[in-house]
């Protein structure tokens, strides 16, 4: 990796860009980077890690640490440019943080987001981008380097002070710095991983030491009995032979539990026998008290039957009535029907008669019936006197149509008589209001055209006005700058004479002892100059200039506002003054508003102007130069627009007037048309009346005779059809009731002779006889159940087996109970004793088989925990097996240190002319674990001895050449980057000269490997001692950098 060029901007303590030209510096390998404290030696260092990593070193980059410089002005953002070569390509990195920056709209400030950016140079194509991801950018720039922030800053950028630290450092925090630098977190995750194993492998087999006791413990419940007899060894978990007694004692709970069931077998065997014996006893005994209980059941309930014999024979006989009765149902439905259908017909037949008159109350059905036939005969000569009633009333209707018809068509007449008189004053009205119409729209179309100049020339006029105001104040406002313009460059220039006077005061404050003069060079200074009482010191003279600068830029703005001013007043004021188009001969005779603008431009031509204190010039074709006022232009407009308005309205109304023509025209039309019309439909209802009154006549004649006694043919002919519905309703009701009586005989003849056959006396008998269905079927139930229940008794009697039971003595049932219960509950003993022996044998085997289960499961974890156990003990350093009691990560990186020590002692010894040697030491310290210990031999006693007791100087030199040394092995870790620039922060002031000269020796040799360093040192002998220098210079407004040569610095 080599570096080309850094460009910092708003940096740190840079306030502006500065740009570094490391292939200049780089040239000589060896270059010097010097400035006063504070001036920012270390942050071009930082700049450098920021725009690789986009952070800087250590706790710079703490909370709260702001990369912006405090000299920046605020719209110089901050930004870090690096270009460098890495892995054989060239690129540039730009980086800037999130920083406060203004806003473009408004005031205030608004934060930035932190931006990057990566470019890669190609020769044939130049710049092109490849990121402006922040993490791309990261993942890139650390692949290719190979190197981590951390690392980056221990090996390229030596710091201050830190090596000698890690030479004087204890084990522990060596071994902490070697590492972040060598990234052996792997190696201590090995040792954490391996003690998290050995812990969970113990856990696993206390645990399983604990399953088997818990097991050992449910053994010794499921026992009961047996487990008392073999009590349970008391075994703590990880007690060597818990595995062994549990199984031996599970082994001996078995045996007892067997022999414990053999037993209660031998109990259970005896237990059913007895209750065999007494369960037989007992049925002997219920079966024969059931057989006896049955014979008296019987005998008790033939007794019942024979009491209940009468009520048999009354239910069979009734039922045997009943179904004589059932033959003459058929013939006692059918009279009743007559009977009903009898009684019906005489209320009909007296209904119908009531209708009647009084002489025919007692008229058969022929008589009724021949009255019918005539009159009937007498309504069908009625037919044609009905067609000539309906006639006559159509008749009227017609002639009272004709009366309408009349009166409309004289209403007609009338009303276009009156229409048509007005007709042609009304037609030469509206022809008067469409010329004047005509006329307007001429005017106003005239007006329209003089109205918009007149207004633009308003509005020209007010902003003339107000412009006018403008071009006074930005006057004064010129004048006020040009004085303060004048005074502040008299002021600058006489705090500038002032500060020349004593310029050499300004120079003496700046001299320090032992350093040279920038003047003359020299390091003594015998007599510097005193500053005079009211000295003008650079800060006091810079802030006049600006001040000065400040006053010129408001002068010049002025005046550019002035002029801007000036050219818009005299733009409206053109404007206001442009001429007012006059009207078209022939048209201002006629044109009111024409004459209004004429004599309002009269007027304005002695009128002053309004108060702006400007030229005034009239209207052109005025004759004044006078500028026309705001008020006079206004009424101007005023006039125009109301003329104007007056004659658009008026000619507006032109194309209503024109409709109006047509519509009265054409109504004029359709009135003359209307009136003919009725004059014609007088003429003809005139012969059409006298038709209708001649044919009303000869109807009237033949109706008088038709019409009888009623007012109307067709009352007449309504009234005979109600007497022949009567005559024909009150015929068929007499014939129906006539018709029922014959058949209500028939039906009591055949009801009497199906009674008598029945066995009947009188047919009233036989109705009273008859039963419901329901009622018969349930009188058959009960003589068929009684005749049942009588059979079913006689066979129960007749048994032999029940007949011999009623013989013996009464049954003993409750003493061959009371021995079977005792029999039984002998059995329940016995046989729940045999089960719970069984269920302990059963469980016993299980729990015996599951405990030898869990003892076969902790053979694995007791062979993986010595394992694990031998491993974590090995790599943790507390094994005897580790003689040196040296941990994982610590033995990774006492190999690494043996490489840096070596590669350290190359240089080192150059450096002390052959005296110093770095070893590595393993051995322990105050009882704590070997492994990272450095010693130095030195060649002059033969001695190892400890690197604290090296003096400064030795301390120094030595610490260089570890750093060195450590370089060298983090890049060959790295993947063999080459790191081409190096920089070496402070330390070399205590080096005496012979020292001094081998160390840069040392440091220029790494020329040979095309390596550059960059010494950052405040030594002045370095200053000699090496040509290429860049140096940091600090000033009120920020620190700057600048590039020299020996040829440069004056002795």
């Amino acid at each position: 990796m080599r570096l080309h060029r850094l460009t910092i901007t708003a940096f740190g303590p840079f306030g502006t860009t500065q740009t570094i030209d490391f292939d200049a510096l780089s040239s000589a390998g060896l270059f010097l980077l010097h400035g006063p404290t504070g001036a920012g030696k270390t942050s071009v260092l930082d700049a450098v890690c920021y725009a690789l990593y986009g952070a800087v070193p250590g706790a710079r980059q703490s909370p709260g640490t702001s990369l912006r410089s405090d000299h920046a002005p605020a719209e110089l953002a901050t930004e870090v440019e690096l270009e460098l070569t890495v892995g054989g390509r060239r690129l540039e990195i730009t980086r800037s943080p999130a920083q406060p920056r203004p806003k473009k709209k408004g005031t205030g400030f608004t934060t930035e987001k932190a931006q990057s950016r990566l470019r890669e140079y190609d020769p044939d194509d130049g710049w092109r981008p490849l990121s402006r991801s922040h993490q791309e950018i990261g993942e890139e720039i650390t692949q290719l380097i190979g190197m981590s922030r951390e690392q980056f800053c221990q090996v390229v950028l030596l710091p201050q002070g830190d090596f000698a630290r890690f030479l004087r450092a204890d084990a522990e925090a060596r071994g902490k710095l070697l590492g972040r630098l060598f990234d052996t977190r792997r190696f201590a995750a090995v040792e954490e991983r391996l003690a998290e194993l050995r812990r969970g492998a113990e856990t696993k087999v206390r645990d399983g030491d604990e399953r088997v006791l818990a097991v050992a413990q449910r053994i010794a419940q499921a026992a009961g009995p047996a487990g008392r007899e073999a009590p349970l060894p008391g075994i703590q978990p990880g007690e060597p032979g818990l595995a062994e007694g549990v199984l031996e004692w599970a082994a001996t709970a078995r045996s007892v539990a067997r022999e414990r069931l053999d037993i209660a077998a031998c109990v259970l065997a005896m237990a059913e026998g007895r209750q065999s014996a007494a369960r037989q006893a007992l049925d002997s005994e219920r079966e024969l008290a059931a057989l006896q209980q049955r014979y008296e059941e019987t005998r008790r309930r033939a007794a019942v039957l024979e009491d209940r014999r009468p009520d048999r024979d009354r239910c069979h006989e009734r039922l045997a009535r009943a179904r004589k009765a059932d033959l003459v149902a058929p013939a006692l439905d059918l009279r009743d029907e007559a009977e009903r259908a009898y009684r019906m017909s005489c209320q009909a037949r007296d209904r119908a008669r009531a209708v009647l008159p009084g002489t025919l109350a007692d008229a058969g059905a022929e008589q009724l019936a021949e009255l019918e036939r005539r009159l009937r005969q007498e309504l069908g000569g009625l037919e044609a006197a009905k067609r000539a009633e309906l006639r006559s009333a159509a008749i009227d209707a017609e002639r009272a149509g004709l009366e309408r018809q009349a009166r409309a068509d004289d209403e007609l007449i009338r009303e276009a008589e009156v229409w048509l008189a007005d007709w042609e004053s009304t037609r030469d009205g509206l022809r008067a209001r469409i010329e004047a119409a005509q006329e307007a729209a001429t005017h106003a179309e005239q007006l329209a055209g003089r109205l918009e100049p007149a207004r633009a020339r308003l509005d020209a006029a007010r902003r003339r006005d107000a412009l006018a105001d403008r071009v006074a104040a930005a006057a004064e406002r010129l004048a006020t700058a040009r004085e303060n313009a004048a005074a502040a460059h008299e002021s600058w220039l006489e705090l500038r004479e002032r500060r020349l006077r004593d310029i050499a005061a300004e120079l003496a404050a700046e001299l320090v002892d032992g350093e040279n003069c920038k003047v003359c060079g020299s390091a003594d200074h015998p007599d510097p100059a005193r500053a005079a009482d009211g000295h003008v010191d650079r800060a006091t003279e810079e802030r006049a200039l600006d001040a000065h600068r400040r006053a010129d830029q408001a002068r010049t703005h002025a005046d550019r506002e002035l002029g801007v001013v000036r050219e818009q007043h005299a733009a409206a004021r053109a404007a206001a003054q442009s001429a007012v188009p006059q009207p078209r001969d022939g048209a201002g005779a006629t044109d009111p508003a024409a004459a209004a603008h004429v004599s309002a431009t009269a007027g304005s031509a002695g009128a002053p102007a309004s108060g702006t204190g400007a030229v005034a010039a009239g209207p052109a074709g005025t004759g004044s130069d006078a500028d026309p006022t705001v008020a006079e232009l206004a009424a101007l407009v005023d006039r125009l627009t109301g003329s104007h308005a007056e004659a658009y309205h008026t000619a507006a109304g032109m194309h209503a007037a024109r409709e109006a023509l047509a519509a009265t025209e054409r109504e004029q039309a359709e009135r003359l048309e209307g009136r003919q019309l009725a004059e014609r439909r007088a003429a003809a209802r005139t012969s059409l009346r006298e038709g209708l009154d001649r044919e009303q006549a000869a109807l009237e004649a033949e109706l008088t005779v038709a019409r009888g006694e009623t007012g109307s043919v067709a009352e007449h002919a309504a009234l005979l059809e109600r007497r022949v519905g009567l005559l024909a309703a009150a015929a068929e009701a007499v014939r129906e009731e006539e018709t029922a009586a014959q058949h209500r005989k028939e039906a009591d003849d055949r009801l009497a002779d199906a009674a008598f056959r029945a066995g009947f006396d009188t047919p009233q008998a036989a109705a009273e006889t008859l039963l419901p269905d329901a009622e018969q079927r349930e009188l058959q139930r009960l003589v068929d159940a009684w005749q049942s229940e009588a059979a079913a008794v006689a066979d129960r009697l007749a048994e032999t087996e029940t007949r011999a039971a009623a013989e013996r003595p009464p049954a003993a049932v409750d003493a061959a109970r009371t021995a079977y219960d005792a029999a039984e509950r002998l059995l329940r003993d016995a046989s729940a004793a045999l089960a719970a022996a069984r269920e302990r044998c059963a469980e016993l085997g299980r729990l015996s088989r599951r405990a030898a289960d869990e003892v076969r499961g902790l053979g694995p974890l007791r062979e993986e925990y010595d394992r694990v156990a031998r491993l974590a003990g090995l790599t943790a350093g507390t094994s005897a097996d580790n003689e040196r009691k040296m941990r994982l990560e610590s033995y990774v990186l006492a190999a690494r240190l043996e490489q840096v020590a070596a590669a350290a002692t190359a240089r080192l010894q150059r450096m002390s002319s052959g005296r110093y040697t770095l070893v590595h030491s393993d051995a322990r310290t105050g009882g704590r674990r070997s492994g990272l210990g450095l010693h130095v031999v030195d060649a002059w006693t033969g001695r190892e001895r400890d690197t604290a007791t090296l003096s400064g100087g030795e301390t120094f030199f030595a610490s260089l050449a570890l750093a060195l040394g450590l370089a060298d092995v983090v890049t060959d870790e790295a993947g063999g980057v080459r790191l081409d620039t190096l920089f070496i922060d402070e330390g070399f002031g205590s080096l005496d000269d012979q020292t001094l000269d081998e160390v840069l020796d040392v440091l220029d040799s790494l020329r040979e490997r095309d390596r550059s360093v960059g010494i950052v040192s405040h030594v002045a002998d370095l200053r000699r001692r090496i040509p290429a220098q860049l140096e940091v210079v600090k000033e009120r407004h920020g620190s700057a950098v600048r590039h020299r040569t020996t040829g440069e610095v004056s002795g």
